[in-house]
């Protein structure tokens, strides 16, 4: 089946879970880092005590993620969305109406729990489970949500606030997405649940914890990479050009072509996941991001980082139909809810432990050559103990 002929025969449910994840972008940090300066101004904070706030309620959010995320294995969608987008809704009201700090982080936390943490986890795991022979197309074409915000969202605010303040900004970009969302809840045929709450308690063996697995523990490393080590890079970009011997312009140039390679390259991933199989995909999908680390850390120059943020983008595009298609295979679909949301909540965690990481090796004059190759290492590590339950995915 052809991108077009699954979308036309599957646009409804294609539509939900690509504006769940698109609307995760309100969410996510590069967005609410647009109206860090206005934020911290309304609440009186600084860059440190914003940044510590920042900090605590997304690993806060990432609890709650373990919590909430598994309820979509037994929660009806159409519940579910609409569930999350209120909390996003008054996440935003809250951030935007009130100088109150207190309430104003409140509404901050909501907006990260929604956005970042449980739109994004709902679009990805119905599609997941909603698709069997097209799922790696159909999650390649989520694929596309997230990059599309990182493109599109940046230069359309920087363009409204000339004329609105940053509040009005945000009421704008709310009040399109609600109408969106509220075409889909009215037009649309929803899905069910796979399975009541009745049916998962009358099932204990099969229901444990993926934490309980080493399967899990095996294999969550390697899907943390990409978000562990690009958080990093992304964050401290001045110190990697600087010791690469890089220009910041390179730099902005080459994360701009990251985000449009991305594009091409997670509709071939999807198309990939379902004609060579998931396994044969998992083993591969790091491979030119493994090159790439060694070549940034051994080259350097300009060059250095164009070809890393090269292997980065393909690896990205491929990494979100490999990982969900993965855990399906390992985990099926009725259990899908709760094992991505420990995965969200890991990538949450990891997220925040690594820019920690990393300011302590910078602060002890470590270069960022040899951090690309610790990074290489890890890397290394994570793939090798994937091997095991890649193998055990292939049997299913």
């Amino acid at each position: 089946m052809s991108y077009l002929d699954l979308i036309r025969q599957n646009r409804g449910i294609l539509a939900v879970a690509f504006l769940a994840v698109f609307t995760g972008n309100l969410g996510q940090s590069f967005f609410i880092g647009l109206f860090q300066v206005s934020i911290s101004q309304q609440l009186n904070l600084t860059a440190g005590e914003f940044g510590n706030i920042y900090a605590a309620i997304t690993i806060t959010s990432g609890f709650l993620v373990m919590y909430f995320g598994p309820k979509i294995d037994w929660v009806v969608p159409k519940q579910y969305a609409l569930f999350v987008l209120v909390a996003l809704i008054l996440g935003i009201v809250l951030l935007t109406l009130s100088s109150w700090w207190l309430i104003a982080v409140l509404g901050l936390g909501l907006l990260r729990l929604s956005g970042q943490g449980l739109m994004t986890h709902f679009g990805l795991t119905l599609t997941g489970r909603e698709f069997t022979k097209t799922r790696g197309k159909a999650l390649g074409l989520m694929g596309l949500a997230m990059p599309s915000g990182e493109i599109i969202l940046p230069p359309l605010i920087a363009l409204m606030l000339v004329w609105l303040s940053w509040q009005q900004v945000w009421w704008c970009v709310l009040a399109a997405l609600v109408v969106l969302w509220l075409y889909l809840f009215i037009f649309v045929d929803w899905p069910e649940a796979p399975q009541t709450k009745q049916a998962i308690k009358a099932q204990p063996i099969k229901t444990k914890s993926p934490l309980t697995e080493l399967r899990f523990w095996l294999l969550i490393p390697m899907l943390l990479v990409l978000p562990m080590t690009l958080t990093g890079i992304f964050l401290y970009q001045a110190q990697l050009t600087d010791d690469l011997g890089a220009s910041t312009t390179t730099y902005a140039l080459a994360l701009t072509m990251m985000g449009f390679t991305r594009f091409p390259i997670a509709l071939l991933g999807g198309h990939w996941v379902d004609k060579l199989g998931v396994e044969l995909l998992a083993r591969t999908y790091l491979l030119p991001y493994a090159a790439t680390l060694l070549f940034a850390a051994f080259i350097g120059g300009n060059i250095g980082v164009w070809v890393l943020m090269l292997g980065a983008g393909i690896a990205m595009s491929i990494s979100t139909p490999v990982g969900d298609s993965l855990l399906v295979k390992l985990w099926g679909k009725e259990r899908l809810g709760r094992v991505r949301s420990l995965k969200s909540a890991f990538l949450v965690f990891s997220t925040g432990i690594t820019p920690a990481l990393l300011g302590f090796l910078l602060d002890h004059a470590i270069q960022f050559q040899t951090i690309l190759i610790g990074m290489f290492v890890y890397l290394v590590i994570a793939w090798l103990l994937a091997q095991s339950p890649i193998r055990q995915a292939s049997q299913a």
